[in-house]
């Protein structure tokens, strides 16, 4: 009995490490490994497996212990915006207001429940990855085969696979008969891998290790037997999942810069409430519980009750926005982080491509010609010599593509999402390609059918097909790898009939093809004498007619083609990580339009670099192939640290890890794992790259609205807290109770501020580069304008209020002139911070959009009850004004527009 190593090496993925001079399991022999796991071909006993599950445990990944639900609660509350609400809540009940109390204290809590509900769908991560493991398996007991839970597998155990089953554990294969696995969850590639029996280089990447079948992949064709090698948190699934619940989510952009701003807000304010208080006691003789009120009143009027409210439901729009177009955001900070992205590292497969084969290229004797169209959908045409050919014309490619059709297994047919493959992805290539050429696929199936025929097996490397034709004829077709079916050819199909190959040739153009990340395939023909009616493998080894070769390749989306050349323009680098080889990397990479298409570098190379030299790596690079689900978490954490805001998207298990990393995880959500999908704040519904393109564009557009927010609210507050300050400093009577303030912050950010959160997209939005990460949310622009509409402010509301005490107006009636200057100011200002780098002179700009029309007109309506009403005037101390004060107020609106016009003028003369 081999009993587990408490020292084995984490990344040895395996129960039964080799030992330090042994191969590991993917290099060893079968043979060997049957001998290290101390098991035979026939398996284990019941006895043997009951001892081993003692030692290894059940083949099942761990369940984290969750958070209770009273600390995921408590938690959405560790927010420095939340705890000046809250101040602001006792405030407002300090002065007895609990109608007020109650709003504000029902934005703490709204902001709470959706932080909550979002949380809980990111735990639902590691749920995700620990469904993957198959739920039942086929394996030999005592010689017997038998059905078994997945979790009572053990090291050791020998698993009967074949097409359709999910592997339940990581094997070391034994046998293998036309066994292909699809691995797209782990190393991103399009297509099934074949998989052989014989040992692979100990070095193998991943996707390179043809002898293993891993935990979670799926079979697509063939059989296979394998002996377990790994279970559980051993496996490269396990492995992936353990790295996972390490990866550190980071704060976004947006929540780490409102939270310095809070922070320095809280301070400001605390620490100017003081002075003022310390100053009117010791200065102006004010009693202290007057000194105390006129502070609550400068406290109320500087904290902006309103704006983090306002800033999540512009968040919220912006998740309406981005839904619409196929973008699904499951985290709202992720809203804006989008608006950020400086790095947008993708997957390849189904994301820049479509993760569908096509065949791009058909060789003949006689011509090599392109084939247009992508996908499966059977439409597109033939190039030569830059002029459309029809196959018909040709009849060597037309027996090619007859070839293609026949020598198959697969099928097409459409549904309402666009053409798929009853089959092998290449093998539906190939059907398509041959409708192309003018095909009916059903119909010459039938009239040539298929007699007999010899399966694709790893060990030959090709698939031959026999057909009758109903004019007595007889033929075998082969397709295969192509150095495999070139060395069965004796000749080659030639314009006037078959030739001796020229077999250096045509190798020379398979690495040509290979170069350009194509993979190729080889079809022949041979006649055969009438009346055959079996094909054995002596009838195909040799005496072929090589009729070509077709390339095929995942095409890129035209769509995302547009996309990349959108992120050039907005500055936004856009990396390739691939599971694929380096030469398809590399070909896809220069069709999309990428930076430096050529810059490619392989997982190997990436394992052989130290610290500094990854993160050069990092940066420079364009474009990594054979990488895994370490290599793409380790590149976005060298390029956060470079100061970089990075967006990865990722369909498979393997991007987990690093959607969990980045800024912005972003999931594919037809072709995506659930494990992907949980780990992302992002979900695509139609896995476009474009989609991502038109998301970083709403971010950008989102963090505009949430800067304009900040901008008009700011010199709000700030007016009315100066007035505040002022009034103390000169010993003056307040021109606006604390309960008034209240009412302006409170209704004029919902029904004004709020307005800015549906602003369009600036024309430039994505002709600028993205904002540096630690750029403060308040630039020197913001600063001028807060401190100058500031000024403004407190000049129209103490010039209205000096204006109404000299005409002896009552006190009450007087602030209540203030308070609809004041309301009217901010109505005007709103007008002007939609433009703040353009003139807000123009029709446009003075029409607004719906959302702002609706919201003056709503302010006007409030502001007449508030002013009219009696049961306002009771609640406000507030009366009622003339006409001619009401024009005067309008007056003073209007020469703030003018003023703010004026130094956008003045302001782009001198700093254009």
């Amino acid at each position: 009995m081999v009993n587990a190593r408490s020292d084995r090496p984490a990344r040895q993925g395996a129960g039964f490490p080799p030992t330090p001079e042994a191969p590991p399991w993917h290099a060893a022999r079968t043979d060997d490994v049957l001998s290290r796991l101390s098991v035979s071909a026939d398996g284990l006993t019941d006895g043997e497996a009951e001892n081993r599950r003692e030692i290894h445990g059940y083949n099942r990944l761990p369940t984290a212990t969750p958070r209770s639900v009273l600390v995921r609660l408590l938690t959405q509350f560790q927010n420095l915006l939340i705890y000046v609400l809250l101040v602001a809540a006792v405030v407002t009940a300090l002065l007895g207001h609990p109608i007020d109390t109650a709003v504000i204290l029902l934005v703490v809590l709204a902001n709470a429940a959706i932080g909550f509900v979002q949380e809980g769908r990111a735990e639902k991560a590691l749920d995700a990855i620990r469904g993957m493991i198959a739920p039942h398996a086929s394996v030999l007991r005592d010689g017997h085969r038998v059905t078994l839970g997945a979790e009572a597998i053990v090291p050791g155990d020998v698993v009967l696979i074949e097409a359709g089953d999910r592997v339940p554990a990581d094997l070391r294969l034994i046998r293998a008969r036309n066994l292909k696995i699809e691995e797209a969850i782990l190393t991103g590639e399009s297509v099934a891998v074949e998989k052989d029996v014989r040992p692979v280089a100990a070095e193998a990447a991943l996707g390179d290790r043809a002898s293993m079948a891993f935990s979670g992949t799926v079979v697509a064709a063939g059989q296979g037997r394998g002996v377990v090698v790994a279970t559980a948190l051993d496996t490269e699934l396990g492995r992936i999942s353990a790295l996972l619940g390490t990866v550190e989510t980071l704060t976004t952009p947006l929540l780490r810069q409102m939270n310095r701003f809070a922070r320095q807000l809280t301070v400001t304010i605390l620490g100017v409430s003081a002075v003022v208080f310390g100053f009117a006691v010791l200065l102006r003789g004010y009693a202290w519980p007057d000194a105390f009120m006129a502070v609550v009143g400068l406290a109320v009027a500087a904290i902006p009750e309103g704006l983090p409210a306002v800033m999540t439901v512009t968040l919220a729009i912006g998740v309406q926005r981005m839904a619409a177009r196929n973008a699904i955001v499951r985290r709202l900070p992720a809203v804006e982080t989008l608006g950020s992205v400086s790095v947008i590292c993708s997957d390849k497969t189904g994301t820049l491509t479509r993760n569908e084969m096509t065949v791009q290229t058909a060789v003949t004797a006689a011509a090599e010609i392109e084939v247009t169209g992508s996908g499966y959908e059977p439409r597109g045409a033939f190039r030569h010599a830059g002029r459309d050919i029809a196959a018909a014309d040709l009849p060597i490619l037309d027996e090619l593509a007859r070839a293609a059709l026949l020598c198959n297994d697969a099928t097409l047919r459409p549904t309402e999402t666009g053409w798929i493959v009853d089959g092998d992805p290449m093998e539906g290539a190939l059907v398509s390609f041959a409708v192309k050429a003018g095909h009916d696929a059903d119909l010459l199936r039938r009239q040539i059918p298929r007699t007999d025929e010899i399966p694709f097996d790893t060990r030959h490397r090709f698939m031959a097909t026999l057909h009758h034709s109903h004019e007595e004829t007889t033929v075998a077709y082969v397709k295969g790898a192509p150095e495999r079916v070139i060395r069965m050819c004796t000749r080659q199909a030639g314009p006037d009939g078959p030739v001796p190959i020229d077999a250096t040739r045509w190798i020379e153009t398979v690495e040509a093809l290979g170069d350009e990340g194509q993979r190729v395939l080889a079809l022949a023909r041979k006649a055969m004498p009438h009346g055959t009616v079996t094909l054995d493998f002596a009838d195909v080894e040799g005496d072929l007619v090589l009729l070509g070769l077709v390339g095929l390749i995942d095409p890129p989306r035209e769509e995302a083609i547009v996309a990349v050349g959108e992120c050039r323009d907005a500055g936004v680098r856009v990396k390739m990580i691939t599971g694929d080889h380096a030469a398809t990397a590399r070909a896809i990479a220069a069709r999309l339009g990428l930076a430096r298409p050529d810059s490619v570098i392989t997982g190997e190379r990436l394992d052989g670099l130290d610290d500094d030299a990854f993160a050069t790596a990092a940066r420079d690079t364009t474009v990594f192939a054979r990488t895994s689900p370490e290599h793409k978490l380790r590149i976005v954490t060298a390029l956060q640290a470079n100061g970089e805001i990075v967006a990865m998207t990722g369909d498979g298990v393997n991007d987990a890890p690093a959607l969990k990393r980045a800024d912005v995880g972003i999931a594919m959500g037809r072709k995506g794992t659930e494990a992907a999908k949980e780990a992302a704040e992002m979900v695509l519904a139609d896995d476009d790259f474009a989609s991502i393109v038109a998301a970083v564009r709403e971010g950008r557009t989102v963090y505009d609205n949430i800067t304009k927010v900040i901008g008009w609210t700011l010199p709000t507050n700030g007016g009315e807290a100066m007035a505040i300050v002022t009034a103390i400093l000169f010993g003056l009577a307040l021109p606006i109770t604390p309960v008034q303030i209240l009412w302006i912050n409170m209704i004029t950010a919902v029904a004004l501020g709020l307005t800015l959160a549906f602003e369009p997209t600036e024309p430039d939005a994505m002709r600028r580069p993205p904002r540096a990460p630690d750029a403060p949310i308040l630039s020197g622009l913001l600063v001028w304008r807060v401190v100058l509409v500031s000024l403004f402010f407190v000049a129209g509301a103490f010039g209205m209020f000096f204006w109404a005490e000299s005409r002896s107006i009552p006190i009450e009636e007087a602030r209540t002139i203030v308070v609809n200057t004041v309301v009217v100011m901010e109505m005007v200002y709103l007008f002007s911070i939609r433009r703040l780098h353009a003139t807000s002179l123009s029709w446009t700009a003075v029409a607004g959009t719906p959302a702002v029309l609706t919201g003056v007109a709503a302010i006007a309506a409030a502001q007449l009850l508030f002013t009219y009403a009696p049961f306002m005037q009771v609640l406000f101390a507030t009366r009622a004004i003339s006409p001619l004060d009401g024009i005067a107020i309008l007056a003073v609106g209007i020469a703030l527009f003018v003023a703010l016009e004026i130094e956008k003028l003045v302001r782009r003369r001198l700093w254009p």
